[in-house]
């Protein structure tokens, strides 16, 4: 019975759309009722009550009513204490599947009255991402604060936050504020990486990718100055400023690009053979060798670098996934 009124409430407060800007707590979107010490603490006031009647004790009344007093005074600190703060996402970077994402939140106290105790938490059981516990942080006064929510990554594709709640029982712990939060945020959860995978060798003459040499192509950099060293290629600028002589590096490629197609992978399931790629496309890059991406659903052309990675986990983690998720 209880669940069923509990899962009503939220359907009632969540039949508004999902938030995509900055959240201002209202009266309207704070809820508040006693905790257990809150109802304990009422119990025990009517029993002070009864006695003071009965036997007519003036001292009994003022404590009475001091103990009333300092428990209605308590709920309005606790709903001070989330009202008119304003709540905005801001970005969660990819991670590969089994990694804890962050979600980053922040809260701007615009008040000269710091806010204490807050808690952030999952709502409901329809939250399926695991959550490391809950988040607690204190809100200072005329400042923003950032707080990363973390969320355990438990398969590729979109990772959402979810539905959250955010509550406190400051001061005394008589009385529990909260209010829900449900931002359009989301994280972007790559494949987890296959151990022991090595790089396919079957679709480049020289049986790997395209790798950097020495050449006349491309500027890599440049190296101290060794005796015999073309006079044209030393810096003359470093050398004017200071820096001893120093010789220009250039780089040419090497081979063909290295395809990572899915069908070269010899694992049974789609899963396994998703996680192999993700470790190909991440040994090629680190080996600094200029590969293609090859999917049933497209390809991706070769190159290199950190954006062409991004590009292909990108891919990879969304293949054969529903387009609503994209």
């Amino acid at each position: 019975m209880l669940t069923a009124l509990k899962q009503k409430f939220r359907t009632w407060a969540f039949r508004r759309t999902v938030e995509t800007g900055t959240v201002t707590l209202t009266q309207r979107s704070i809820f508040i009722v006693p905790t257990r010490q809150g109802f304990a603490l009422a119990f025990v006031l009517v029993l002070m009550l009864l006695g003071d009647i009965n036997y007519n004790l003036s001292l009994g009344y003022v404590l009475t009513f001091l103990l009333t007093m300092v428990a209605v005074m308590s709920m309005l600190h606790a709903f001070r204490n989330l009202a008119h703060i304003e709540i905005r996402a801001g970005r969660a970077d990819p991670v590969f599947s089994g990694e804890t994402a962050h979600f980053l939140l922040h809260f701007n106290n615009r008040s000269k009255l710091p806010r204490y105790q807050l808690c952030l938490a999952q709502t409901g059981e329809s939250f399926r991402a695991a959550v490391n516990g809950t988040l607690s942080f204190d809100a200072p006064a005329l400042q923003d604060t950032e707080i990363a929510f973390p969320v355990t990554a438990t398969r590729r594709g979109w990772l959402q936050t979810g539905r959250l709640t955010l509550y406190t029982r400051f001061p005394l712990g008589l009385f529990y504020a909260w209010s829900y939060l449900h931002f359009d945020t989301r994280c972007l959860v790559y494949p987890e990486p296959m151990s022991g995978a090595p790089l396919p060798s079957g679709n480049s003459p020289e049986g790997a990718g395209k790798r950097s040499i020495t050449g006349d192509d491309d500027f890599a950099g440049l190296r101290k100055y060794i005796a015999g060293d073309a006079l044209p290629r030393i810096d003359w600028k470093a050398y004017a400023r200071e820096r001893g002589l120093q010789v220009k590096q250039f780089t040419t490629p090497l081979g063909e690009e290295l395809w990572l197609d899915i069908s070269d992978a010899p694992d049974r399931t789609e899963e396994e053979k998703l996680s192999r790629m993700t470790r190909w496309v991440l040994d090629a890059e680190m080996q600094g060798l200029r590969y293609g991406l090859r999917l049933p659903d497209g390809e991706l052309p070769g190159s290199n670098g950190i954006a062409h990675r991004d590009e292909c986990l990108r891919r990879i983690a969304l293949f054969n996934l529903p387009q609503a998720g994209q």
